[in-house]
């Protein structure tokens, strides 16, 4: 049984962003030019037995201890498929995939699993990549009765490998590939896919939830939950990164995807709000009355605004695109 605190030790080891976009489908996944080394976490020096990533090739550990699960397992081991100590569920493609948790609601900790590969290829800044994956909600088994948001692929120049011990990272709050939307199928395999322009010569890609728990919507699967399964935990399957429009699985179109507009989410907010799809962006807030309560550049893709102290009601965001000004409305609650 894996430990309530996100779980056995092992050893081994974001100008311009996305359209991002969560869509369930089930067409193959092209793999040209994909520069993730084991996309579907297929390679392996053996069938190992236990949590953890075990014999792994490529992948490693970011943050605690995501797990390598595997078909060759005997049905119903902690790491078996398609039954094991998280969820039933058949791999995306071949016979493995990896495990995540997502979101601890039960200690209310930041606790997160970060999976950590680095790339076939150093990224070109001001080059255009195009990136998916696939995931699934795990429900049921041990402590896994929420699903959650926010999934998505985070770049970076340096290795963050972590081990037992070490000290527990700090939400990053942002991401260069994010599905916003709860992740909530627990049948199918839900498409994760977007582009960005590198702005820096990233060398590694981590996957995993990277906000913090006030930025992280959930669901809970089921009514009168205990206290102890208020967990989210994720499968993910066909990591992909291309500099090719048609080297990975895109939920649309390349036209598409430049098209996108800038948004915000949670929308109502409470403490914290986050502009999406606005980078290299001049921002300004109004509220009802025409007044400018924040203004700022946005230099990521997810920049989040500190809103707890701001009046109780409806603001307008402009966008200052090269098109013009994009508008999005949203609310503050209690």
């Amino acid at each position: 049984m894996k430990r309530t605190n996100p779980h056995q030790p092992s050893p081994r080891r974001w100008w311009y962003a996305a359209v991002l976009v969560c869509w369930a489908a089930s067409l193959p996944n092209a793999h040209s030019q994909n520069l993730v080394p084991n996309g579907g976490f297929e390679e392996t020096d053996s069938c190992t037995f236990g949590l953890g990533l075990g014999a792994l090739h490529h992948w490693y550990s970011a943050y605690f201890t995501p797990d390598h699960l595997q078909s060759c397992q005997p049905y119903g081991t902690a790491n078996g498929l398609p039954l094991n100590n998280f969820t039933y569920q058949h791999p995306f493609e071949g016979n493995s995939c990896a495990g995540v948790f997502t979101y601890d609601g039960q200690t209310g900790n930041e606790w997160r699993e970060w999976l950590m590969v680095p790339l076939l290829d150093t990224l070109v800044p001001g080059q255009t990549y195009y990136c998916s994956f696939r995931a699934n909600a795990a429900f049921g088994g041990n402590q896994n009765w929420l699903a959650s948001n926010n999934l998505g692929m985070h770049f970076t120049a340096y290795d963050r490998q972590w081990i037992w011990g070490d000290p527990y990272p700090a939400a990053l709050n942002q991401a260069h590939i994010l599905c916003p939307q709860i992740l909530s199928d627990t049948v199918g395999w839900t498409l994760v896919s977007g582009s960005f322009m590198a702005d820096s010569a990233y060398i590694y890609l981590m996957v995993g939830n990277f906000f913090s728990n006030a930025l992280t919507d959930t669901l809970h699967f089921a009514s009168n939950l205990q206290v102890s399964r208020l967990y989210s935990y994720t499968l993910v399957d066909a990591v992909c990164v291309s500099p090719e429009p048609g080297g990975c699985e895109l939920s649309q179109s390349v036209e598409e995807m430049e098209g996108a507009e800038p948004f915000v989410y949670p929308n109502p907010a409470t403490d914290a709000l986050v502009i999406g799809n606005a980078a290299g962006s001049d921002a300004v807030v109004l509220d009802m009355l025409g007044r400018r309560v924040w203004n700022g550049r946005v230099g990521h893709d997810r920049l989040s605004v500190d809103v707890g102290n701001w009046a109780r009601g409806a603001y307008v965001l402009q966008v200052h695109v090269a098109q013009g000004v994009q508008i999005v409305e949203f609310v503050l609650a209690e």
